[in-house]
C-alpha cells in the first residue's frame, strides 16, 4: 500500500474555508483523497465544498473518525493547529505552512514528545509540497497528473526537484509510489532518515530516490543509516553544488554553516555510503532507469 497514506486515509483539512485551504482541498478531491471534513475555528456546522465544517480538530475527529490531517493556516497559527491535530488523536500531519519560527516548530517537537512513540503523530514538514500516493491519495500541493503509480519512492526537502524527478521517470514509464516531501525548514516534523526506514520496509517499493540539498546533517544521516541498513537502491541528488558558503540558497535551511553541510560534502559522503548519485537535475530519469534496470537483470 504504499507508504503513510493511500485511498482509504480519513483527512481532514486544517484552514479549510481560507482561499488556499479550500484551493487544495478541492483539488485533493478531484485526485480521489478521502476528504472527510475540515476545521476553520468559528466556522463550526457549515457545510464547505459539500463537506462539514468544524470548530476544533477533537470534534472532526470525533464526527467522522478522521486519521490524518493536512494544515493550512497562516505562519503565526500553524504551530498551535500541529499541536491541536496531535492532542485529538491524529496519527499522520501534513503542515504546508512556510515562514513558522523556528522557536514556534521548537514547541512543538517538545510538546509531541510528550507522547508515547507509538502513539505519537508522525508529521512532514512544514514549508513542504506534502505527500502523494499516485493514483489513490494526495494531501499537499504537488500536480498529481505528473505521477504515474510505480515503485520508485521519492523523498525530498525541495518540492520542485521533486516534480521534476517525477515528471522525466514518467516519462520513461517508471511510476511513484509514494513522494513524501520533509519539507525545507531547519526544524522538521521526519527527517530523510525517517522516510527511507519507512520505504525500506515497504513492499510496495523497489528503490528510493532521495532530493537533498545544502545544509544541516539529515543527508549525511540518512547516508549512514542507508548503508548499514539498506537493502533497496538509493538514490541521491544534492542541489547547491554552487551554494557560497553562510548565504541562505532558498529554503530556510540552506544555508552552509558547518563542515559537512555544504553540496559536494554531502555527495562524497553518500558516495562513499554506496549511494548512486545524480550529476544533474536533467539527469534524474536516465540514472533512476539504469539502476531499474540494474536490479532486474541482477533478479
Amino acid at each position: 500500500m504504499a507508504i503513510l497514506i493511500n485511498r482509504g486515509t480519513r483527512a481532514i483539512v486544517q484552514g479549510f474555508t481560507g482561499k488556499i485551504g479550500s484551493f487544495h482541498a478541492e483539488d485533493m478531491q478531484r485526485y480521489g483523497t478521502n476528504v472527510v471534513g475540515g476545521v476553520t475555528p468559528g466556522k463550526g456546522g457549515q457545510t464547505h465544498l459539500g463537506l462539514p465544517v468544524f470548530n476544533t480538530v477533537k470534534g472532526a475527529v470525533r464526527e467522522t473518525r478522521a486519521e490524518a490531517s493536512i494544515v493550512f493556516v497562516p505562519p503565526p497559527f500553524a504551530a498551535d493547529s500541529i499541536m491541536e491535530a496531535a492532542d485529538a488523536g491524529i496519527k499522520f500531519c501534513v503542515c504546508i505552512t512556510d515562514g513558522i519560527p523556528s522557536q514556534d516548530m521548537m514547541r512543538v517537537k517538545r510538546y509531541m514528545r510528550r507522547y508515547r512513540f507509538e502513539d505519537r503523530m508522525r508529521l512532514i514538514g512544514p514549508n513542504c509540497a506534502g505527500i502523494i500516493t499516485p493514483g489513490q491519495a494526495l494531501m499537499g500541493i504537488m500536480p498529481g497528473s505528473i505521477y504515474l503509480p510505480g515503485r520508485v519512492g521519492i523523498v525530498g526537502r525541495s518540492g520542485t526537484l521533486g516534480y521534476e524527478a517525477a515528471s522525466q521517470m514518467k516519462a520513461l514509464g517508471i511510476g511513484v509510489s509514494t513522494s513524501v516531501g520533509i519539507g525545507g525548514d531547519p526544524i522538521n516534523g521526519s527527517s530523510f532518515k525517517d522516510i527511507l526506514e519507512l520505504f525500506e520496509q515497504d513492499d510496495d517499493t523497489d528503490a528510493v530516490v532521495m532530493i537533498g540539498e545544502i545544509g544541516g546533517p539529515q543527508e549525511a544521516e540518512a547516508a549512514l543509516w542507508a548503508r548499514d541498513n539498506m537493502r533497496k537502491p538509493l538514490i541521491a541528488y544534492i542541489a547547491g553544488l554552487s551554494a557560497p558558503k553562510g548565504r541562505r540558497m532558498g529554503h530556510a535551511g540552506a544555508i552552509i554553516s558547518a563542515f559537512g553541510e555544504s553540496a559536494q560534502e554531502k555527495v562524497e559522503i553518500l558516495k562513499e555510503a554506496g549511494v548512486t548519485i545524480v550529476p544533474t537535475p536533467a539527469s534524474f530519469g536516465e540514472i533512476v532507469a539504469g539502476v531499474m534496470a540494474d536490479r532486474t537483470n541482477a533478479a
